[in-house]
Parts: structure tokens; C-alpha cells; sequence
């Protein structure tokens, strides 16, 4: 059965493209997947699939997949998928190409939340990316999650990055913000509080020698991980209840307290492209908890954070000549930093490009996937 050009199915999106290329079978991330199959000049993004840690999600995947080819009347000619090789959709990727004797190809995280703002705007020309996440295994095989990208059809460079932050326990951190504080209060050199400011943690003097050692304490750039930082600091959230509910405690605890100016030299950038929000993180570690003190912190944090990635992609843009931006991932489902961001960045001049049909998290990663290998082979590589 061939699906009609004029209809969608309920739960799917048909996101018209400006140039007609071969059928893509793009396979999505880990979180909120969704697969992308192209036809013609039109990306067809599947109904949300959502995280592949069940075996019902993977087979539901994998009946998307046959669903969408054959509702659409194709037979993919290329496959794509993200660069972290323990993603079922990436093992699922690479054995539906190699039984049928495809290309397949990996396509980075954060380029991919960028390339899916492109496609949706049909931008073909240079971009600066503003990819904020929780996280996505980088090009260097560490976990990137604040990211400033210059893109260009199926090409990227990295401009610069959020100042790395310590996972003390690895993924254990992003569940627990406390640890995230803890790491932070270690940078700045007050490593001793950590077991008396977190005594009601039972691993709080574990963490603090794991911080000492350096042992199971890798890096991230990830602005997910920003946020828990600032929401453990100032004792909003300690251990989370669900994925990103300390952000999301931190932007209602902002809306309710009002807009504030940001932090003067709350954040620092370096020659390196490198963004570092420690003086940020310095003032909210000893911030007052009382008369509203942790809405006026949350407040503070939006704001700061925002003035710094408005200065950021402001340095970038007038350096690279380049005067659209898009902002993708997770994180840009804040609207407080959302409205903020977006406004600073106007006042320079620079056209803001935001996801539109799609959302900004992990559900549009199939459509920039598809859009990347698309736009490798409009360009022969």
C-alpha cells in the first residue's frame, strides 16, 4: 500500500525538504526515539517510539521501520544513526544494512539537533549550532551536551563547549545533583564541606574521596548537568525523581520569582571557544535559602546562563561571518531560557531558528540524521 501524498497518518510528521534526494532510513537516539524514512522531497518522522530500554520499544522500532517502508512504498538506499555504539538503534542500523548490503552512516549528536532546525527551516547555507542537552557520546568519545557548532550541509566544526563538569559515579551523577554540587564545591576548592553539607547522603564521604582520587569521576559538557549542578548548590533538588525533574524544579521556582538582571562576570570565555560558569556556580554555593533566596538563585541562574550563551554565539557569529542561529536540544524546552536567549540574541542582529514542527529534544534526532545524509549526498561525499 502506497501512503498518499496528501495524507499523514495521525501520529506521524511529513516534513517537506527542498530537494529531492534517495531514500534515507534514519534510526534516531537512545531517549524519545523516533525513525525517519525520506521520500522523495518529504522526511517522514514516525509517532514517538520513546526510550529503547524496553524490549517493547525495541520491537516496536523495528515494526516502525517496516511500517513506514511500506507505507511508503520504498526501499531505503542509505542508513544512518548515532555515533554510540551500545544504541539499539545504532546495532538496529547497522544489521538492516548489512543484510541488504546499504551505506550506513553515523551522524553526531549534537549535529544532528542542529541539521534537524536546517531541515525544518530548509537552511542549506552556514549555521551556528546551539546544541544544549543532557548528553550525546561526542566526536572525541566523551559526553558532550553544551555545544557550539558551526554547520554546513553534512559538515560540522565545534566552535566551543560548556567548561567540563565531574561525574562522580559516572551516570549515577545525572541522577543524583547532589553529586554534581559536590564535584563543583570541589573544583573551587572546598572539597572539605562536601560530607557535612550532604550528610543526609549516605555516599557523601565516598564521593568527596572520589573526587580527591580522581577515581570514576569522568567529564561532561553537558548543560543537563549545569542545571543539576545549580539545583544540588542550591538545595532545590538532591536526587531525582524522574529524568530532568531538577531543571524543571529550577525554571518554576524562576518563573514564580520574576526576571533578574544577570550575574555581573558570572561566566568566562576562554581563547578555546570554552564557556565556564564557575563564578556562576561560585555565588549560588553559598547562596541564602531564606526569604525566596533559592527563586531569586533560580532566577539568577537562568539569567547568567543566558547572558553567557548570548555572548558566546555573539563572538562566534561576528568571527565566522555567520548570522543564523539554531538552538536544539532538550534544554530548549526551558521557556524561560528559551525567551531569554533568543531575545539577547536578536538585539545582535542574528536570526534565531527554533524547532518549529518538530520538538527541540531527542525525537527530532532521526529528522537531522536523515538531513546530514541527505546533504553528504548532494554534495558527493
Amino acid at each position: 500500500m502506497r501512503l498518499p501524498r496528501n495524507r499523514k497518518r495521525r501520529l506521524d510528521k511529513t516534513i517537506a525538504l527542498p530537494f529531492s534526494g534517495p531514500s534515507v532510513l534514519a534510526c534516531g537516539a537512545w531517549l524519545k526515539n523516533t525513525v525517519c524514512v525520506t521520500r522523495g522531497n518529504e522526511a517522514y518522522v514516525s509517532q514517538l517510539i520513546g526510550d529503547l530500554d524496553s524490549a517493547a520499544a525495541r520491537k516496536m522500532l523495528d515494526d516502525t521501520v517496516a511500517r513506514l517502508c511500506h507505507e511508503l512504498d520504498v526501499q531505503p538506499e542509505v542508513v544512518a544513526h548515532d555515533l554510540h555504539p551500545d544504541f539499539y538503534s545504532t546495532q538496529f542500523a547497522q544489521t538492516y544494512a548489512a543484510q541488504r548490503g546499504l551505506p550506513v552512516i553515523a551522524v553526531q549528536h549534537h549535529h544532528a539537533h542542529i541539521a534537524a532546525i536546517c531541515a525544518e527551516h530548509h537552511i542549506n547555507d552556514s549555521v551556528l549550532g546551539l546544541a544544549l542537552d543532557g548528553v550525546g557520546l561526542g566526536a572525541d568519545d566523551t559526553p558532550w551536551g553544551g555545544e557550539l557548532l558551526r554547520a554546513e550541509g553534512a559538515e560540522f566544526d565545534r566552535l566551543g563547549h560548556l567548561a567540563p563538569l565531574r561525574l562522580p559515579g559516572g551516570d549515577r551523577a545525572a541522577r543524583e545533583p547532589w553529586r554534581m554540587a559536590a564535584a563543583v564545591l570541589f573544583q573551587l576548592g572546598r572539597g572539605d564541606e562536601i560530607a557535612q553539607r550532604f550528610s543526609n547522603q549516605p555516599g557523601a564521604q565516598t564521593v568527596a574521596a572520589m573526587l580527591q582520587r580522581n577515581l570514576n569521576c569522568p567529564i561532561t559538557s553537558s548543560t543537563g548537568r549545569l542545571f543539576d549542578t545549580a539545583a544540588g548548590l542550591l538545595g532545590v533538588n538532591e536526587i531525582q525523581a524522574f529524568e530532568a525533574q531538577a531543571a524543571i524544579q529550577l525554571q518554576e521556582l524562576a518563573q514564580r520569582h520574576g526576571q533578574v538582571a544577570s550575574l555581573e562576570d558570572g561566566f568566562q570565555i576562554d581563547e578555546n571557544g570554552v564557556l565556564d560558569f564557575a563564578p556562576l556556580l561560585a555565588v549560588l554555593a553559598d547562596y541564602p535559602k531564606a526569604n525566596n533566596g533559592v527563586g531569586h538563585g533560580a532566577a539568577l541562574f537562568h539569567a547568567t546562563l543566558a547572558a553567557g550563551l548570548a555572548e558566546w554565539v555573539g563572538r562566534a557569529a561576528r568571527r565566522h561571518n555567520i548570522a543564523h542561529v539554531a538552538l536544539g536540544g532538550g534544554c530548549f524546552h526551558n521557556d524561560i531560557l528559551l525567551r531569554i536567549l533568543s531575545d539577547r540574541l536578536a538585539v545582535q542582529g542574528l536570526r534565531v531558528l527554533t524547532a518549529q514542527q518538530m520538538q527541540p529534544n531527542d525525537s527530532a534526532i532521526a529528522l537531522g540524521q536523515a538531513w546530514v545524509v541527505l546533504q553528504s549526498v548532494k554534495q558527493g561525499i
